[in-house]
């Protein structure tokens, strides 16, 4: 897991809690977004396409502390739309840093350069930047030229002033896992990134693109060759073990859909960060008490869950089965200790990697068009 001791021992420490009082349904992170406007139309994505009366909509400060605090989840996601469009949003993160959360910003990282200064550094504030690979890769999924660039330009300026910088990466069909392997050590060597999260795309109906999604097996078969020998590698992904072994096909779990629950401007989504079937309710006890929870999952044959297999569904799962006694707990202490701590390259070496990698990029056509 490539989050501080201070994070680890908190959520942990949570996670306990929560297991001696017997708590049937927790959340472990919090998604939030305060406005679903974004300066990108990504491929894959199926979170923007609202009349533009919508995409005006955000969410105030105060509405966003009073959601952490009802839901009380030790950590909160921002996402969007684009975060930092959000004239509020140091406000935001301020205010969820203040009442103990650890928050993930994410962000494309186009706004980011300009909008450091908005922000203290600390250990409970990660920004998570969108990254889909290399720079063609990234560039096309994105649907626009030069944001690779302005991105790694971001992160290396945000590395600089001490922020702590993760990546969150997207797999489509199609996608290259020796040029992810690559990736992965660009990432971690050169940029010197705190972390990198890594996800199966999941088949938004209101995506563009719906060719783009993998199905089950595709994504074991895909992660087990990307992932192969990764914990050697000093790849420090922001996952438990078990989620990545279950990206691989080594462990199989079912969706916990109340484990990273979604307050939008909507209200609180139902029944999950990635589905709206059942509307929002008004309240988080609303949407636990009210969602019928044995319709969704893999397990429940619900066809929009047969081929999810994403963090925030199956992450939590993942975190609980390693508390789910003494023995699965020593498995999960006893396999973070084999993991490799990341290493960094800097000057030809790292320059090396690239040339590599825009050589192999020239080498392959791309599967779409850029806008």
């Amino acid at each position: 897991m490539a989050v501080s001791l201070q994070m680890q021992l908190s959520v942990f420490g949570y996670i306990l809690k929560q297991k001696l009082l017997r708590t049937e349904r927790f959340p472990l992170v919090m998604m939030l977004e305060p406005l679903f406007a974004c300066n990108l139309e990504c491929a894959g994505c199926g979170k923007i396409q609202y009349p533009p009366d919508i995409l005006r909509k955000r969410l105030t400060p105060e509405e966003c502390w009073e959601a952490a605090e009802e839901c009380g989840a030790p950590v909160v996601s921002v996402a969007g739309g684009e975060p930092l469009v959000h004239p509020q949003i140091d406000r935001i993160v301020e205010g969820l840093v203040e009442r103990g959360k650890y928050v993930y910003l994410c962000s494309n990282a186009l706004l980011l350069e300009r909008n450091l200064h908005r922000f203290t550094p600390s250990p409970q504030l990660i920004f998570s930047i969108h990254l889909d690979g290399v720079e063609k890769t990234h560039d096309r999924m994105v649907c626009k030229d030069g944001v690779f660039r302005t991105a790694v330009a971001a992160i290396r300026k945000a590395k600089a002033m001490g922020f702590t910088v993760m990546t969150n990466s997207t797999i489509f069909q199609g996608e290259d896992s020796a040029e992810f392997r690559r990736f992965f050590d660009f990432a971690m060597k050169d940029l010197g990134l705190d972390g990198m999260m890594i996800s199966p795309g999941y088949a938004y109906e209101k995506a563009p693109a719906q060719e783009l999604f993998l199905k089950r097996d595709q994504t074991r078969s895909w992660f087990r060759e990307a992932l192969r020998d990764w914990r050697k590698k000093g790849w420090a992904f922001n996952h438990s073990t078990f989620y990545l072994d279950f990206l691989e096909g080594k462990r199989d779990y079912d969706c916990t859909p109340w484990g990273m629950p979604l307050r939008n401007v909507f209200g609180w989504q139902k029944p999950c960060y990635l589905m709206a079937d059942a509307g929002y309710a008004q309240s988080y006890r609303e949407l636990l008490e009210t969602t019928d929870w044995s319709r969704y999952g893999q397990q429940s044959g619900n066809p929009k869950c047969a081929n999810c297999m994403t963090h925030v569904g199956y992450e939590t799962t993942a975190a609980l089965d390693g508390f789910s006694g003494p023995r699965k707990f020593f498995e999960m202490v006893v396999d973070y200790a084999t993991v490799t701590g990341p290493k960094k390259i800097r000057g030809a070496q790292a320059r090396a990697l690239l040339e590599h990698e825009a050589k192999q990029a020239e080498s392959r056509e791309p599967r779409m068009p850029v806008a």
